[in-house]
């Protein structure tokens, strides 16, 4: 299955650095771009699965469902974050133009064997979120380990906007951190990886690296197996 690179790496990019309020981040795009491609220069062998979240536009278009008709259902606010994320998803294709696979990953059914350095996948039914999409990539093209990059450094006892005393934590087996997050997934859950995909990553024996998306030299630190400021969790 997939490709003959001999390093794979799953990147959960979270919507939330890309559409941070509605307003397309363009400073994070750059970053992003940048990193990537160095990377690529450096590692030939390596290939990047970026799984992309819905952010700020699953949130515009959800909020002004329920602005005109109060209410909207589970399935709804799925599917306006899944378009959500495709169109992110589209986006980071488009940069990437050159190095990436023509074909948004958005049905998991299909394995496709992509040849190209870049990999880009979406949301894909109700149900699952993009951390569950980003397991499902590490199954099908056996990968061992996902970078979970999102808005915050690391995993907290706590929410620490609700408690202060929260503190941060380094390292955590997936049981604790299932505790700590629970077993249910619904739409626009505020969970750092969520429990539909520690429930799967589990199983698989995946491992997850949860870290700011904004700091690239840390995480090119924890690709490269350096000390960096994260949570691990396997």
């Amino acid at each position: 299955m997939g490709s003959t690179y001999t390093d794979k790496i799953v990147m959960s990019i979270g919507g939330s650095l890309i559409v941070p309020n509605g307003g397309i981040d363009t400073e994070f795009l750059k970053k992003l771009n940048d990193f990537i491609r160095k990377q690529l220069a450096s590692h030939p062998d390596r290939q990047f699965f970026l799984t992309i979240g819905g952010g700020g536009t699953a949130r515009h278009y959800i909020n002004a469902g329920k602005e005109v008709i109060g209410q909207l259902t589970g399935e709804d606010l799925d599917w306006l974050g899944i378009h959500s994320t495709r169109m992110n998803a589209h986006l980071i294709r488009t940069i990437f133009h050159d190095i990436a696979h023509p074909h948004i990953i958005e049905h998991y059914e299909i394995i496709r064997k992509a040849v190209e350095p870049v990999v880009v996948a979406s949301g894909w039914k109700p149900g699952w979120s993009t951390d569950f999409c980003a397991v499902m990539l590490c199954e099908d093209y056996d990968v061992h380990t996902v970078l979970n990059l999102s808005n915050i450094q690391q995993v907290f006892t706590q929410d620490p906007r609700q408690d202060p005393k929260a503190t941060p934590i380094d390292k955590m087996s997936w049981d604790q951190f299932r505790a700590l997050v629970g077993n249910e997934w619904h739409p626009g859950m505020n969970a750092p990886f969520d429990p539909i995909a520690s429930k799967k990553a589990q199983e698989l024996g995946v491992k997850v690296l949860v870290l700011n998306g904004n700091d690239f030299d840390n995480v090119g630190k924890a690709l490269e197996g350096k000390p960096f400021l994260g949570t691990t969790i396997e």
